[in-house]
């Protein structure tokens, strides 16, 4: 599964959720968010992530400290650029496919 397809399963499954589209591929220096979603009034930022049979980390597992920080950094940079949203609670999912199998993680991290 390629990472638009990835992206695109998630987002499928989130709305299912009942979440709703904020954005996708939301670009910025040093990083890039690629679903920010509603669920109430919540703001959910959502690392997607996906990885075929390996024997190295699980697609959960590579959202390491480093790809954490860029994506915290994303957010910020998000939030500065869409001021409606500074007020909502902030949240970090992630959605991982194994092999296909999607896994959606809430409050995966936070900013501290």
């Amino acid at each position: 599964m390629n990472g638009a397809a990835a992206e695109d399963a998630a987002l499928r499954l989130l709305e299912r959720q009942g979440l709703k589209l904020v954005a996708r591929n939301a670009r910025f220096r040093g990083g890039e968010l690629d679903l920010v979603m509603r669920e109430g009034e919540t703001l959910v930022i959502v690392e997607v992530r996906a990885r075929g049979a390996s024997r190295f980390a699980s697609a959960l597992e590579s959202v390491d400290a480093r790809k954490r920080g860029k994506v915290l950094l994303a957010a910020q940079l998000f939030l500065a650029a869409h001021p409606e949203h500074a007020e909502r609670a902030v949240r970090f999912d992630v959605v991982a496919f194994d092999e296909g199998r999607p896994q959606w993680l809430k409050a995966a991290f936070d900013a501290g």
